[in-house]
């Protein structure tokens, strides 16, 4: 189960390294076009989703590499799960039904969480 959760685990910090350093560095106008919620929020809460992007990824990876409190990984995982609750909420909100990739990262998510207490 460990190697399973290191290959969940990686894509997934994978991604959120990417989508969360994006929205902690770009203009709204260069996210528009890839995330067109951000019309709709202020650009302090779209930096602060990026920057828990970045914790939840690095606390997925971090302290199980360490092996300095390695529940946390359980934390980080469940966390990125409640944001991507948090994002179909939005999205279904402003009426864009456009919620597969949130969906499926709320499933890894959870898959790392059930691997992370597994193994």
């Amino acid at each position: 189960m460990s190697v399973a959760y290191w290959i969940v685990a990686g894509l997934l910090a994978l991604f959120y390294l990417y989508a969360g350093g994006l929205k902690t560095v770009r203009s709204r106008d260069r996210l528009r076009p890839m995330m067109a919620w951000v019309d709709g929020m202020p650009m302090a809460a779209v930096r602060a989703l990026g920057a828990v992007e970045l914790l939840g990824a690095f606390g997925l990876l971090l302290p199980r590499l360490t092996g300095v409190a390695p529940w946390t990984a359980v934390a980080a995982a469940s966390g990125l799960a409640v944001l991507q609750l948090g994002a179909i909420r939005v999205h279904l909100r402003m009426g864009d039904r456009q919620v597969a990739l949130n969906a499926t990262l709320l499933l890894v998510a959870a898959a790392a969480v059930w691997l992370a207490v597994v193994s």
